[in-house]
């Protein structure tokens, strides 16, 4: 059927529908956390505990419906994993008051 659909519907991307694969986040739950970390300002080297957000990303139990055997493959090799969402931080030295960039920590770490 030369890749057109029954009734000749297409998706913008000019694929028609039949022939759509599943996006990532299909495969995942996603949710917003916030996680203590301990970092030593660059500037007045005092240390102390930062709230960071992270976004996690939770593989979902079950292949959601509709998958091909390329979604089967994706979804058997994904993992859950973490996405850090504050890069700059503000120092919580009242003097210092100045802000760094997030240091030493992962900007994605698997679970």
């Amino acid at each position: 059927m030369s890749g057109r659909i029954a009734d000749g519907r297409r998706l913008p991307g000019g694929l028609p529908t039949s022939e759509v694969r599943m996006e990532e986040r299909d495969f995942f739950e996603e949710k917003a956390e916030q996680r203590t970390h301990v970092m030593t300002c660059p500037h007045c080297g005092q240390q102390g505990e930062y709230q960071i957000d992270w976004v996690v990303r939770r593989k979902k139990a079950q292949l959601p419906r509709g998958a091909d055997d390329r979604d089967r493959a994706r979804f058997a090799k994904a993992q859950s994993y973490m996405v850090r969402r504050d890069d700059p931080m503000g120092c919580k030295n009242v003097r210092c008051r100045k802000r760094f960039d997030v240091v030493g920590i992962q900007s994605v770490a698997f679970i």
